[in-house]
């Protein structure tokens, strides 16, 4: 039966919509997501060593680019007296944002108790912790001198010149500590009812005894269960609030400055609405990719990309709207420089680049009105894919179009990448590929627990 007849069906239960008739009892769910990391022997890792070897290639040029980037400085890449910023804090800001969405994914939707973030918040969590930590590595980056990267810290100096407490990217380091720590701790706590499944399920010694040290010696007691909701909710309230002043913050770094198409009190929640749009693009991305690699159709519905995609088209007209408020108030304010930094947008050296960023993040997404795009994975993908592209072009565009264009035409420069840029920015999608795929060797991919208490409350109800 498939996924569109068992939603559609009268009378089917709400619970029945995110998992498949295949998958309607503990054990079965269970064995469906332990068996690619217990049972090696039955289960082909042909396609993930491929995937390993190509992101390994990958994470090790990142490595020699961070190399040259300290041997010989920021020069090799494209930046230039006047576009100081380049693709290192754009890959700064997107990465960002899409770790921003994980945790924001898996928080709200715990607190608005939506039933279908049991077979995505997971991974959607490891999604986050990996990309924030690939952002924190970027500042350090274009500063080019590593020795010095306390100088992004507020410490206590003599100087008093170094570092400057009214700074957003002062700002920036203590939100992003806090958000990689807060996620670790997030992730973890949702895993440890997991490990002890595992641990259970474990027939040598070493999977066991790793797996029963993560657990911290759960038994499934009621009163391991209490603490463990209390936990669970407790932290959940926390890290909305955390997500959204740490992109806010992200988007301060813009907006307290006064350069023209930067200044925009649009700019705080214009980002947070950004980085869920991008995180639930690649959300979709690894769903797809996890739900065909471990053949996990019975728990990775049609309908998930079918709510996806709605979230994703509602994020679709916010960022329309943002980008015409942007043109509007440039209109309005009756500034010469900002409108023509709009009318360079649309029409200079960057227009190409522009005109894309439009289709991928505003146009091309409308697609989602219709449910038989919404219903089919590979059409979902597809536009995931090319809205991650174009919020991309978005954070690239937000520092070129500014810098290139500004108050003073004798400093209009263009931003010319070189080849180590583009390394750069596919260099970190190695890192993150390196990551994830240990990720989904060594942890369960999909929340058992979470799983099966959609089963239980179907039985009951």
């Amino acid at each position: 039966m498939t996924m569109v007849a068992v939603a559609g069906r009268e009378g089917a239960s709400e619970v029945e919509r995110w998992t498949l008739p295949s998958a309607r009892d503990f054990e079965t769910v269970n064995a469906l997501i332990a068996a690619p990391l217990l049972e090696r022997g039955s289960w082909s890792w042909r396609v993930w060593w491929t995937a390993f070897v190509v992101s390994v290639a990958l994470t090790t040029v990142f490595l020699i680019m961070i190399f040259m980037v300290f041997t010989r400085g920021i020069g090799i890449w494209g930046v230039n007296t006047t576009v100081v910023w380049g693709f290192a804090i754009a890959d700064y800001v997107w990465w960002i944002g899409i770790g921003n969405a994980g945790t924001l994914i898996s928080a709200m939707l715990l607190l608005m108790r939506q039933k279908w973030r049991a077979s995505t918040n997971r991974f959607a969590e490891a999604m986050t912790l990996f990309a924030a930590t690939i952002a924190g590595i970027f500042p350090i980056i274009h500063m080019g001198r590593p020795l010095y990267w306390y100088w992004l810290t507020p410490y206590p100096n003599t100087m008093h010149l170094w570092p400057q407490w009214r700074s957003a990217l002062i700002w920036d380091f203590w939100a992003i500590l806090s958000y990689i720590l807060f996620s670790i701790l997030f992730w973890y706590v949702g895993l440890i009812p997991d490990f002890a499944t595992m641990r259970d399920r474990a027939r040598t010694k070493a999977p066991r005894a790793i797996y029963g040290a993560l657990a911290l010696g759960w038994r499934g007691a009621a009163q391991h269960w209490y603490v463990y909701e209390r936990l669970h909710i407790a932290l959940a309230c926390l890290g909305v609030p955390l997500v959204v002043s740490l992109h806010s913050v992200v988007g301060m770094d813009f907006a307290a400055s006064l350069m023209p198409g930067w200044q925009e009190t649009i700019f705080p929640p214009y980002f947070v609405v950004g980085a869920m749009y991008s995180g639930f693009a690649m959300v979709v991305c690894l769903a797809a990719l996890v739900r065909w690699g471990f053949r996990m159709e019975s728990l990775i519905t049609v309908a998930h990309f079918d709510v996806i995609a709605k979230v994703m088209l509602t994020a679709a007209i916010v960022m329309g709207v943002s980008y015409a408020t942007e043109w509007f108030n440039a209109w309005y304010g009756g500034d010469p420089t900002d409108r023509k930094l709009v009318a360079f947008e649309f029409t200079g050296a960057y227009a190409p680049m522009f005109w894309t960023m439009l289709a991928c993040n505003v146009a091309i997404p409308q697609a989602f009105w219709f449910s038989a795009v919404r219903q089919r994975i590979s059409a979902v993908f597809l536009i995931s894919v090319l809205i991650n592209i174009g919020m991309w072009f978005e954070r690239i565009l937000i520092i070129w179009n500014t810098l290139s264009h500004d108050y003073t035409p004798s400093m209009w420069r263009l931003f010319i990448p070189t080849f180590w840029d583009w390394v750069t920015t596919f260099g970190s999608l190695g890192l993150f590929a390196v990551m994830y795929l240990v990720f989904v060797r060594l942890i369960p991919v999909v929340s058992m627990h979470e799983v099966r208490r959609l089963i239980a409350e179907e039985r009951s109800s």
